[in-house]
């Protein structure tokens, strides 16, 4: 049932933001069908006899350009020309009617401020991300939404913090990569309307407060510990093994002590030249003890 609400959701919104989508279209086609009446076509006709009377000059008024990753919103007496934005390249514009705004269509790429967040297991720390984005509709970007950048940027404060509010301290640190495209996802879909895409989504960084690193790192070293003592019992246990192993097999042979006992005399007599040690057979102290 949950899994049937949460698609009916998702659904409803995606349905939603089509119909906003086509309705803005459709006003969009609506208010350039509809014509600028007659007191526009007055004031395009005087803007006309201007820029033949001034020609040559005029021209400096009328031709802009952008550049091949620019595009021009044009708006003619407070309407969106039809045929959408206009460039790269060269386009005409009339004096005191026309008014463009200039859309950079690159991808722009900018930091979410650190923000102090309580994970689902009551622990706050500071993250902060980097997100990338770009204008794939200059109309939309420049008629659905006042400031398309400071919009976003905000959504993604905001945004970031919902997310990272429902997981806990160690799916934070260990799960960065679906997390950013969780974010990404509810990013892309809510700037849709805006004709923004974002591309892409990082988390950059994860401050823990300080006392919560030392109980990290004293767990840690503890664990380092334990596995340490416990690597050096298991090779004392195997060093005792051979030991034995290699006494009963010298046990068999007397000749094979006596070499012992000379390769034991010639390794000391390599690291101390002026010390003499004389071998004692252990028979005599056996021997001493049984009496």
């Amino acid at each position: 049932i949950k899994t049937t609400q949460f698609l009916s959701t998702n659904l409803d919104t995606e349905m939603s933001t089509k119909d906003y989508q086509m309705g803005d279209q459709r006003n969009m086609q609506d208010s350039s069908e509809d014509g600028i009446g007659c007191c526009g076509c007055i004031l395009m006709g005087l803007s006309y006899i201007l820029v033949i009377l001034f020609f040559p000059f005029s021209l400096c008024m009328t031709i802009k350009i952008v550049t091949e990753y620019e595009r021009a919103v044009i708006f003619r007496l407070g309407r969106v020309l039809p045929g959408g934005a206009k460039g790269p390249g060269m386009f005409f514009i009339l004096p005191c009617l026309d008014e463009f705004k200039k859309i950079d269509l690159r991808t722009v790429s900018y930091d979410v401020p650190p923000q102090e967040i309580l994970t689902k297991d009551s622990v706050t720390v500071a993250v902060d991300a980097v997100i990338y984005s770009r204008v794939f509709d200059p109309t939309m970007s420049v008629c659905n939404v006042e400031n398309a950048d400071s919009s976003t940027r905000l959504l993604a404060a905001t945004t970031l913090r919902n997310v990272l509010g429902t997981k806990n301290m160690s799916e934070l640190l260990t799960e960065r990569d679906s997390i950013a495209q969780q974010m990404q996802a509810i990013l892309d879909q809510s700037t849709d309307p805006w004709g923004i895409k974002v591309e892409r989504v990082e988390i950059k960084d994860v401050r823990l407060p300080v006392q919560l690193q030392r109980a990290m790192a004293a767990e840690a070293e503890a664990s380092r510990e334990a596995r340490a003592k416990v690597i050096a019992a298991e090779g004392e246990q195997r060093a005792s093994r051979a030991l034995k192993e290699a006494a009963d097999i010298m046990a068999q042979s007397p000749a094979a002590i006596q070499l012992r006992y000379l390769q034991t005399l010639q390794s000391i007599a390599a690291e101390r030249n002026s010390t003499i040690i004389f071998p004692l057979p252990m028979d005599l102290l056996s021997g001493f003890g049984k009496k």
